[in-house]
């Protein structure tokens, strides 16, 4: 095994086993930290060989505040785990939660895989459905806003839960860039927000993430979700929480936390 793939396992394991076991670490050890994106991807990846399936990407800071307040200069990939997976209705374990928050996001699910180089049309040639969702970031890190993009990116972008919402009929139609969402916990309107904050539209966000994907040679495969970021801002929850992110006419997304 090279050093550079040691360093990476070992590093994965770290994260790994802080994931595990809810502890939170200050910072990878010195000597396996990730220095780039590249390093970073690496132990991503793998992290990806100790958590098991996975089934998309998330982009964490795909809005200027959210970036700003994780210090880095644009939005970071990461793999979702289907461990981690939930549907509408769903009472989500609390127990775990560091970040403690929800995000209202689109996500669009592919028919087909998407090759490096694709261009715009020919990415969305490859998007099957358009889904309403709720992401649950969190982090290894106790303090992951000042770790930098390469650990965060090993961190898998603060990669959490993630609730799955229904598909939305007749998406390719809309204008998302323009579209309004609400996060509700509780009955009380915590937040609204619209599809704009995904760097200005969810579909750039999705052509985003194929282009950075190539330089690390990968790409999405058919029946990948892609989860583009959040709609709003990240809106605090706690044990017995009740949440539901309204997207209008297009649906809702309703679980909640256990006690």
């Amino acid at each position: 095994m090279s050093d550079d793939l040691s360093r990476a396992g070992t590093a994965a394991d770290v994260i790994w086993k802080a994931w595990s076991t809810g502890e939170r670490i200050a910072e990878l050890p010195a000597d396996v930290r990730p220095q780039d994106a590249a390093e970073g991807m690496a132990v991503q990846q793998a992290v990806a060989g100790l958590a098991g399936p996975g089934y998309g990407w998330k982009l964490a800071a795909t809005n200027a505040a959210g970036a700003a307040h994780i210090g880095v200069d644009g939005p970071l990939p990461a793999r979702l785990f289907e461990r981690f997976r939930h549907e509408p209705g769903d009472v989500l374990p609390s127990g775990d939660l560091h970040m403690r928050v929800v995000e209202a996001e689109f996500a669009y699910r592919m028919d087909a895989a998407v090759e490096p180089g694709a261009s715009a049309d020919e990415v969305f040639a490859a998007v099957g459905a358009l889904h309403l969702a709720v992401e649950i970031p969190d982090s290894r890190f106790t303090r992951f806003e000042v770790v930098g993009a390469a650990q965060l990116i090993a961190d898998c972008a603060c990669a959490g839960r993630f609730v799955l919402g229904p598909g939305v009929p007749g998406w390719t139609g809309l204008d998302l860039s323009t579209w309004g969402t609400s996060l509700w916990i509780n009955g009380a309107e915590a937040a609204t927000g619209s599809g704009g904050n995904v760097l200005g539209d969810p579909r750039t966000a999705l052509t985003w993430l194929v282009g950075d994907l190539a330089r690390y040679g990968l790409h999405l495969r058919a029946g990948d979700i892609v989860t583009t970021g959040t709609t709003t801002t990240p809106v605090p929850i706690g044990p017995g929480d009740e949440v539901r992110a309204d997207f209008g006419e297009l649906g809702e997304v309703e679980f909640r936390f256990a006690p």
